[in-house]
């Protein structure tokens, strides 16, 4: 199948790819955590969901031929996280989205993934306006917006609660 947007993406420390089937321990260290799913899926999940989830992110690549990336460290090589384009079908958008397992935190990794995602979605997909739905309790993943360049565009009332927009420019 020919996607929108390549599969691999490198930057200094990331490998930015496609799940692969063995890559569902290391990314239930993020949906796993309760701290690390707060505001995305709203509660830690069990091994058997973090799966699915992981499923449901390659299920988007061949519905909307594109989709998010497993974010592999390359020293480690190992699965710390997700980053990519992502459109739910409920969402209001498509959007960036991110997130990395809590040992990760704070190591520049998010941001480092996130601005390779917008320069490669400028390349392959310049038609898409992306944004990123964050909750307003989410200081850091609001901080880590403005920090690649997004704007703050509206509040947005999303699953029963009022939600933040920002536009990625």
């Amino acid at each position: 199948m020919k996607y929108l947007i390549p599969e691999v993406v490198e930057t200094d420390r990331l490998i930015l790819r496609m799940f692969r089937l063995d890559d569902w321990k290391d990314i239930h260290e993020y949906y796993g955590d309760s701290e690390c799913s707060r505001y995305t899926t709203g509660k830690p999940l069990n091994e058997n969901e973090s799966w699915q989830k992981m499923a449901a992110v390659l299920g988007h690549w061949q519905l909307r031929n594109y989709g998010s990336y497993a974010l592999e460290e390359k020293k480690l090589k190992r699965v710390i996280g997700i980053a990519g384009p992502d459109y739910p079908s409920d969402w209001p958008e498509p959007e960036i989205q991110w997130g990395l397992a809590k040992e990760f935190w704070g190591k520049g990794y998010a941001s480092e993934a996130v601005r390779a995602i917008k320069n490669m979605t400028a390349r392959h997909m310049p038609e898409i306006s992306l944004i990123s739905l964050i909750h307003p309790q989410n200081i850091n993943s609001s901080n880590l917006a403005k920090s690649v360049g997004a704007i703050f565009e509206k509040e947005y009332f999303f699953r029963e609660a009022t939600w933040h927009i920002y536009r990625h420019v």
